[in-house]
């Protein structure tokens, strides 16, 4: 399946105001690599002020909630992974020497007389 391209309303705004400084809807076509029929649409909604800050601040809203759905995938992966890794931690043979590790301590003592 094809992915579309998708342009921001700068690019669209440009590409109608080059067409209507005089520029043929051939030589932006093949310029920007577009169909024409996509830029006579884009010529149609700038001349309607669809093309303004408001629709800019839809696509801005539109990035950014694509971000945070990025963001909280990201989020839920870490927390199975570290799920995982408690899990391995746990099931993990003890060391066999007493020594320690930055990372997770001296080994416990199993004696409840210590856990005072």
């Amino acid at each position: 399946m094809a992915r579309y391209r998708t342009h921001s309303i700068e690019f669209k705004r440009q590409v109608a105001q080059e067409y209507l400084s005089g520029e043929t809807l051939h030589g932006l076509a093949k310029r920007h690599d577009i169909q024409r029929q996509l830029i006579r649409v884009w010529v149609r909604k700038y001349e309607e002020g669809a093309l303004d800050e408001d629709a800019q601040a839809a696509d801005l809203i539109q990035e950014y909630e694509a971000r945070i759905a990025a963001l909280e995938r990201l989020v839920g992966k870490q927390a199975l992974e570290l799920e995982f890794l408690k899990g391995a931690l746990k099931s993990a043979p003890l060391p066999r020497s007493g020594t320690t590790s930055v990372v997770i301590g001296p080994v416990a003592s199993p004696s409840r007389r210590d856990a005072g």
